[in-house]
């Protein structure tokens, strides 16, 4: 698990070289406390333009670093913090739209979604399968990079799910790159498990000699 996000970040990474570097205010993205790559930004904008315009549905993401909560604080007090902070931002939320909200340091993520999407996205789906997973790895990734790659994982999947949802295809989508980079994982996952039995054979047979 550790590898493949570590090689999933990279993957993603490696997508955003070939975006534009210029800063702008993105349209979908609330706040990021500077824990986002521009360049991921950007993408993120393209694919919300996108799904703005085709499928009349905002996909927002709001991270924050923090909640200024004490290292040690009453499981109480966190959560009714963490509810206050959710209620501020959804709010203001109108029409058809999607909100993936994060707080990074209280290990806090979360995901809501319209009541017309709500049997078309699964919160469940898009935080363990897309997200969590970048956020959680324990590599030498940087937590700007990890933040940046499952914001831009988890973005391309929801809007990616809606789009499918309604027989479309976003030209934006990153979708033909994950299966390019999947398959690419499981090749070299393959060449690592033979190469190993084939070490574990020899170790063997010159144990026995």
């Amino acid at each position: 698990m550790k590898s493949f996000n570590t090689f999933k970040i990279g993957v993603i990474f490696s997508l955003l070289f070939f975006l534009s570097q210029n800063l702008f205010a993105s349209n979908f993205i609330l706040n990021d406390d500077g824990l986002m790559d521009p360049r991921a930004i950007e993408k993120i904008d393209q694919i919300g333009l996108e799904t703005k315009s085709k499928l009349n549905v905002n996909v927002y993401i709001y991270v924050k670093k923090s909640l200024g909560l004490p290292d040690k604080v009453d499981s109480k007090v966190k959560f009714d913090a963490i509810k206050k902070f959710e209620n501020d931002v959804i709010k203001d939320m109108k029409g058809s739209y999607v909100l993936i909200i994060t707080s990074i340091e209280d290990m806090h993520i979360n995901l809501f979604e319209s009541d017309d999407l709500k049997e078309i996205i699964s919160k469940d789906d898009i935080l363990d399968g897309y997200i969590i997973p970048l956020l959680a790895s324990k590599d030498k990734n940087s937590l700007y990079a990890k933040v940046s790659a499952a914001m831009l994982n988890g973005y391309a999947a929801v809007s990616d799910t809606i789009a499918e949802s309604r027989d479309m295809k976003l030209d934006s989508s990153i979708g033909s790159q994950g299966i390019v980079s999947s398959t690419i994982w499981r090749v070299f996952m393959y060449t690592l498990i033979v190469g190993g039995l084939l070490l574990y054979i020899y170790a063997m047979l010159k144990r026995r000699k």
